[in-house]
């Protein structure tokens, strides 16, 4: 599947119908009124959607544009405005070991996700290792340890239960003493009410930060495609506890409404560094701002 592809139902559904609109003889206060509502809908959420009409708006009268093209054109810029550039990763700068860290809420595909990025690092000529630091579920586990053997990854794990950070420590030493340069930690994404989720995850973090120069080099959120403005407040807990670098977008295909990376980027700044479009091994793809934009509105 294709980027174009897997934004169909956001493209027929909403974005469509806002280019429709574009297309009408006059740009009144309905109009507009419903362009917001039809962005809110989308998942851009109320904040963000506001901006994006107002901006719209604003420009519309300023340049007096008048013609489909000309709205549906400036439509996409002031989209793509709101989207932070994705820049080079971490893992681009040379170094003997880097850390990746995952973190997200369970269900949100993050151990999957890791299993991806370990395949498509590792066929980018990575010596990639897994650490399974969500010691408190051991579906988690299990879970990696199959997307290990899958990919052909070596998996470092702990007990049931124990000490997440303590997995991590174990995992640092062993991917240097196997001479190993790429370790992809997954973390927990829910935890029992005696402990505190975010606490678990700042251990995490500076264990890696202790134990490894400047790690860790990226700390990746992945986020749900289909939980909308939930995905928005999740990212916001995450970046507050643990320097969230980048957003990964799951389940991006026709079952998505995709208007919140809008907001991810409009309200938090973050970059979107890959999203999913499909359950393979090879659906999830670098995340490109202008081709995702695009895919929002043509026809083919």
């Amino acid at each position: 599947m294709s980027m174009f592809e897997s934004l169909r139902r956001t493209r027929q559904t909403f974005f469509g119908r806002i280019a429709n609109m574009l297309g009408a003889t006059e740009l009144d206060e309905d109009t507009w009124d419903d362009i917001e509502a039809l962005l809110i809908q989308a998942d851009l959420g109320i904040e963000t959607a506001t901006k994006v009409t107002e901006t719209l708006r604003k420009r519309v009268e300023q340049e007096g544009m008048t013609t489909r093209a000309q709205l549906e054109g400036a439509l996409k810029e002031t989209l793509l405005s709101l989207l932070p550039e994705p820049g080079p990763l971490a893992l681009e700068t040379p170094r003997l070991v880097t850390v990746v860290l995952v973190v997200g809420v369970n269900g949100s595909g993050k151990t999957t996700t890791i299993g991806k990025l370990a395949h498509r690092w590792k066929n980018e000529g990575w010596k990639v290792m897994l650490a399974a630091a969500d010691t408190f579920r051991a579906a988690a586990v299990e879970q990696l340890q199959r997307w290990g053997q899958r990919v052909d990854v070596p998996v470092i794990a702990g007990q049931m239960g124990g000490d997440a950070g303590a997995v991590t420590y174990d995992a640092i030493r062993a991917i240097r003493a196997r001479g190993r340069n790429l370790l992809i930690v997954d973390t927990a994404g829910r935890l029992h009410t005696k402990y505190n989720l975010m606490e678990e995850l700042k251990k995490v973090y500076n264990v890696a930060a202790k134990n490894v120069h400047e790690a860790p080099h990226e700390v990746l959120l992945v986020v749900d495609g289909t939980t909308g403005q939930n995905a928005l407040q999740q990212a916001k807990y995450f970046k507050e506890a643990v320097n969230v670098t980048g957003v990964v977008v799951t389940k991006l295909d026709s079952t998505a409404r995709g208007g919140m990376i809008f907001a991810i980027g409009n309200e938090l700044g973050l970059p979107v560094r890959f999203v999913g479009i499909g359950e393979g091994v090879e659906d999830l793809i670098p995340f490109d701002p202008k081709a995702f934009v695009d895919g929002l509105f043509e026809k083919n």
